[in-house]
């Protein structure tokens, strides 16, 4: 496969986004759902979920070594970087947000929504203001290939927030079927969430909302849709500094300029679940892959978002 074929332009604005001569390189092979992939600029590492194999992986930038990160996991999924660059995982069987310490402790961030369990906690972004928001599917107890098969106590759902200072749990999102990947805009005015509704429904969502953050950013309002997918289903995405969203889907990583239209994509011999900007200049786009770990060079730069 020529490094070109790796990159279709749907829009001329696309074209100045990569080199063509980059080729999507496979970093590791050997997982059964490659998921949530989060980068350490510290350590120049990437750690990433296998969420049926019940761990979590890492890649050394520096001798592209890949190890076993954690083993059992809590059959994570979405993983992020908090603003003291601390892991901030999402675990299925777990059903619950935590965090790994500098000491290597792990701290329970969310488990209960009004007393009740959360279903199988999926995705999760650190705001500025050291708020944790998260997504909360029912993937991870439909059955027991992701976690642990159960009922959903809550019964819905939900997009939560939980507050930095007291640490309360609150459903921010209440009306999406299986909100999955979120971000959110440079700027922090917007909050953009998938919602993968589609795998239980063919009238569902296949979609990623765009809401407004209030003010006081705790609260989301006047959502839309932003872009409907064209090959799957989005799962998890990131932005680049110039506000694009680099987003997976089921023929590789799906390219969108902030007015909604995608303009290209970098295409992936697997169905793609998550991505993450990484590198010393954060050009290094890194893909969670379905059995594998991928990473292409782009001639843009992640956000310094998390």
């Amino acid at each position: 496969m020529a490094a070109a074929d790796y990159y279709e332009i749907l829009d001329p604005r696309f074209a100045r986004l990569f080199n063509s001569n980059a080729q999507v390189e496979k970093l590791f092979t050997g997982c059964q759902w490659a998921e949530g992939p989060a980068w350490f600029a510290a350590g120049r590492y990437v750690v990433w979920s296998d969420i049926p194999n019940n761990r979590m992986l890492r890649y050394d930038e520096t001798d592209g070594n890949v190890s076993v990160f954690r083993q059992p996991s809590g059959n994570s999924n979405g993983n992020t970087v908090d603003r003291q660059g601390r892991l901030v995982s999402c675990e299925h069987s777990g059903r619950r947000v935590s965090r790994t310490e500098f000491d290597g402790s792990v701290t329970t961030i969310a488990t209960k929504w009004r007393g009740k369990r959360l279903n199988s906690p999926n995705d999760a972004v650190v705001k500025s203001d050291g708020s944790i928001w998260f997504t909360d599917p029912s993937y991870g107890i439909d059955t027991d290939y992701e976690g642990d098969k159960a009922e959903s106590e809550i019964g819905a759902c939900y997009v939560y927030r939980v507050d930095p200072g007291t640490g309360e749990v609150e459903a921010v999102i209440t009306d999406m079927v299986r909100p999955n990947g979120l971000a959110f805009s440079v700027d922090e005015s917007k909050l953009y969430v998938a919602d993968t509704g589609r795998t239980h429904g063919a009238q569902d969502p296949a979609h990623i909302r765009v809401f407004n953050v209030g003010k006081g950013g705790k609260k989301v309002s006047g959502e839309k849709v932003f872009a409907d997918c064209t090959a799957g289903l989005f799962d998890g995405f990131r932005l680049d500094e110039d506000g694009r969203i680099w987003t997976s889907a089921a023929d590789g990583i799906h390219c969108y300029d902030p007015d909604g239209t995608l303009i290209g994509k970098v295409k992936v011999p697997e169905v793609t679940a998550n991505c993450v900007f990484g590198g010393n200049k954060r050009n290094c786009l890194y893909i969670a892959g379905t059995t594998s770990l991928y990473m292409v060079r782009l001639m843009v730069n992640g956000a310094k978002t998390y």
